[in-house]
């Protein structure tokens, strides 16, 4: 079978969309509701194309056999600036100051290629933009009902907190019960974010703050960097997914003006320490607690605490990486450097709008000092090096962090990856449950984009079994099974977002299945060439604990590391 495409003849067989089958000939078809994970949601219309002398959506018209396709014409370039100028009637006249300005919005880019310059003159009724999440803004009046929020969060996540209605003859997304943010059952995992084409959805941005703040110096000023964000940040910088970008953001933080530039991965590894422990004191004492899951993700944990308030209980203690770093450089690291708390300004980069608000929790401070002051995203870091001129690609590639905070072993740096807690969690409990004896360090059946990964690790006899949920969207079925006893693990981690961190909701765009690979690739490449990959093993860990906290899950380590969760079920 064969078509024809401006001119070519082609093979198909027939299962593929015009666009796609355009897609892979590398011929570019603009499109707003379609995204490469999602599919189209048929609505917006803007990928019509000419098909034997009728327009058509190519998103949705199947390839069949003797078509003739024409990708380019008068008529195909004036019904796209139809539709577009029908959008833009509706838009709201503010550019300037959009959060989505800068190359991120797709109907802006559109727009620039079809010549739409004309605006909306008529007064609008605005509605209230909401601004009830920490993670996420939500600004109804951009909405050019692409629906790909809807699909993203009902199709990936499971979650279903938006729907489609009719009112008074015109479609509206709204959420559920017609609520905000917060009183629904979103986790802040900010998948809506990255899907929306437009300023819709955002994350709540915090650059201009920090920008302030980084030219008032009138603090200490500390930044942590996410295991994900070293193997996504250079794409912002036309570098390939999964490079290792570090040396690089070391001198973008040193230019910008930090006094010390530290690692998450040591954090990670602290985190390993702490719920490794936890885990074999639950163990040891056949706690009713069990499972034990992981509480490094945000967004499960809202998860949790919103929808599944009776699994509490089984949630570790600890702190999240994020939360234990900041709680240490306001007792650790401060009392070494005979710093006042409250002169440390702590910074947090994360590839995760739910970042912010854990960073907001009650529960997150120490001694009525926070933990962490202020989350920016990756994307939102890429932002603050453009505004400040800083040439990515020019920095060095031979920066190392600062020490004292700043190194981090590859296992902590797996995190970053679904799967990556749990294998380098048991790279430590099974070198103490085997007294150094096992060697093992690569745990690859819980790697991978595999939805629920099993394995059952026998050390000295004893079975651990154990489970990594990859996507919010499939813990709902695991959850069921376990209340229902029909499945047994002792420990489980959970990742709101498919794939890990390195998927999170703060992640560079374009985000697909083919880019998480690479960074996931980069991600396991360099845990392969380290010589550092087991977090017991991290000398400024051993520091930590022989000169100030003295044991994992100790009396000191329960009061800075350990937190608590609250029921925050939506009733409706």
């Amino acid at each position: 079978m064969f078509i024809e495409i401006d001119g070519i003849k082609i093979k198909i067989n027939g299962q593929e969309t015009i666009l796609e089958k355009c897609q892979e000939l590398g011929i570019d078809i603009p499109t707003l509701c379609y995204h490469k994970d999602l599919g189209t949601q048929k609505v917006c219309g803007i990928c019509v194309v000419e098909v034997n002398g009728k327009l058509l959506k190519s998103c949705e018209t199947k390839c069949k056999d003797g078509m003739t396709i024409k990708t380019i014409s008068k008529e195909i370039i004036n019904k796209r600036k139809e539709i577009l100028n029908k959008l833009m009637e509706n838009h709201p006249n503010d550019c300037l100051t959009c959060e989505k300005s800068k190359g991120d919005c797709e109907l802006q880019n559109v727009c620039y290629e079809y010549d739409i310059v004309n605006r909306n003159k008529e007064e609008k009724n605005i509605i209230e933009i909401d601004l009830s999440s920490d993670g996420i803004v939500r600004n109804i009046n951009k909405c050019i009902l692409c629906e790909k929020c809807v699909a993203v969060c009902r199709d990936v996540q499971g979650l279903s907190i938006y729907e489609v209605i009719e009112k008074n003859g015109k479609k509206e997304i709204i959420i559920k019960d017609n609520c905000k943010l917060d009183e629904s059952k979103c986790i802040s995992c900010g998948q809506c974010v990255k899907v929306c084409p437009v300023g819709a959805l955002i994350e709540r941005s915090e650059v201009g703050q920090l920008n302030r703040i980084l030219k008032q110096k009138e603090k200490h000023l500390i930044v942590q960097m996410a295991p994900a964000i070293k193997h996504t940040i250079g794409e912002e910088f036309f570098i390939e997914p999964g490079v290792d970008a570090t040396s690089k953001m070391v001198g973008a933080l040193k230019e910008l003006g930090f006094h010390k530039v530290f690692s998450t991965d040591f954090s990670a590894d602290v985190t390993i320490m702490e719920e490794g422990t936890e885990l074999l004191h639950r163990l040891e004492e056949k706690s009713e607690n069990l499972p034990m899951f992981t509480s490094c993700c945000p967004g499960w944990v809202n998860y949790v605490e919103k929808s599944h308030p009776s699994f509490i209980k089984n949630l570790s203690s600890c702190k999240s990486p994020q939360q234990m770093f900041g709680a240490l450089a306001k007792t650790y690291y401060a009392e070494k450097m005979n710093i006042n708390p409250e002169d440390i300004y702590v910074v947090s980069i994360m590839p995760c709008t739910a970042k912010k608000g854990e960073s907001n929790r009650e529960e997150m401070n120490e001694d009525g000092v926070r933990d962490i002051d202020l989350v920016i995203t990756t994307r939102e870091f890429a932002k603050l090096i453009r505004m400040n001129k800083i040439e990515f690609s020019k920095l060095p590639n031979n920066l190392t962090y600062d020490s004292f905070m700043g190194m981090g072993s590859s296992a902590g740096r797996i995190f970053g990856s679904s799967g990556g807690v749990m294998e380098a969690a048991l790279r430590t409990v099974s070198h103490i449950l085997s007294n150094g004896e096992l060697d093992k360090l690569e745990f690859t059946e819980l790697r991978g984009f595999n939805n629920v990964k099993e394995s059952t690790v026998n050390i000295n006899g004893k079975e651990i079994k154990l489970a990594v949920v990859n996507g919010i969207g499939s813990v709902e079925k695991v959850l069921k099974a376990i209340e229902n006893k029909e499945v047994y693990y002792d420990f489980i981690e959970v990742m709101a977002c498919y794939g890990g961190c390195i998927s999170g909701g703060g992640a560079p765009i374009p985000d697909n299945m083919e880019v998480r690979k690479s960074r996931m690739d980069g991600m396991y490449n360099f845990d392969k060439n380290c010589t550092l990959r087991k977090s017991h093993e991290n000398k400024e860990v051993i520091d930590l604990y022989e000169n100030y906290l003295k044991n994992p899950c100790g009396h000191k380590s329960h009061h800075i590391l350990h937190t608590t969760y609250k029921d925050k079920s939506i009733k409706k």
